[in-house]
């Protein structure tokens, strides 16, 4: 006996984001780059300037576990940046990556927030990269990813890791989103601090860069306009097979 299969397998939307992505930033000549989801404090932390007393180090932020194969402290990462850490170590400037992956955060579940969720990291580190090299490459991707003519503008913030930082805001001025016309905070940014570049073993008197980090699940939400974030890993096929 043979069972017919009426519908046609398709990628999960958070799959064919990350392969849009991809595809978008290989067009400017940035590579994928990967690493480890449980990851060293070292990296997670330490290589990224965050300070001992950081409050994203504590319990209710982070998720800590012992780790027998590794004698010091292992999270689950919190972010994507430890694979900007540690790609610098192994390879000389020029460089260009971007590193999609899922990532961990010790808090309640909403609409708008997951334990795991999928980020998105971008580095650019080369000789005289500054502020006008970032809002162009964010700009071009945005436009690519949404169709549109994008603006952008920035916002001074803090992050350990650049410096300066910036919140980074996008308007959609043309499309037929929802979100034409309104300014939308979309992620944190800025140039690389030299101390991370230092530790990185790339010499910061002859080497700038920037990094980006966004949400790609927050990006779901603004391209195809749903409302739940959890929509994204409850497995409901009413859902997945919409796109």
């Amino acid at each position: 006996m043979t069972t017919r299969l009426d519908t046609q397998g398709h990628r999960h939307p958070l799959s064919h984001m990350i392969a849009e992505i991809n595809t978008i930033f290989s067009e400017i000549g940035f590579v994928f780059a990967e690493g480890p989801e449980a990851e060293r404090e070292r990296y997670n932390f330490d290589r990224l300037n965050v300070p001992k007393d950081h409050p994203s180090r504590d319990m209710q932020d982070t998720f800590w576990f012992k780790n027998v194969d590794v004698k010091e402290p292992t999270v689950l990462r919190t972010q994507t940046s430890p694979v900007q850490a540690r790609y610098m170590e192994t390879h000389t400037p020029p460089i260009r990556v971007i590193v999609p992956g899922k990532v961990f955060r010790n808090e309640a579940t909403d609409a708008t927030h997951e334990a795991q969720f999928y980020q998105l990291e971008g580095l650019y580190v080369d000789k005289g990269v500054n502020v006008g090299h970032l809002k162009g490459v964010v700009e071009y991707f945005f436009s690519r990813f949404f169709k549109g003519d994008v603006e952008v503008r920035f916002r001074p913030s803090y992050f350990p890791f650049v410096e300066p930082g910036f919140e980074v805001d996008m308007r959609l001025n043309s499309g037929n989103s929802k979100m034409v016309g309104r300014w939308v905070e979309v992620f944190g940014a800025g140039m690389v601090h030299p101390k991370v570049l230092r530790d990185s073993g790339i010499d910061p008197t002859v080497y700038s860069g920037f990094a980006f980090g966004m949400g790609i699940d927050r990006l779901g939400f603004m391209k195809y306009e749903f409302d739940d974030i959890r929509a994204l890993y409850n497995g409901d096929l009413r859902f997945v097979n919409q796109f």
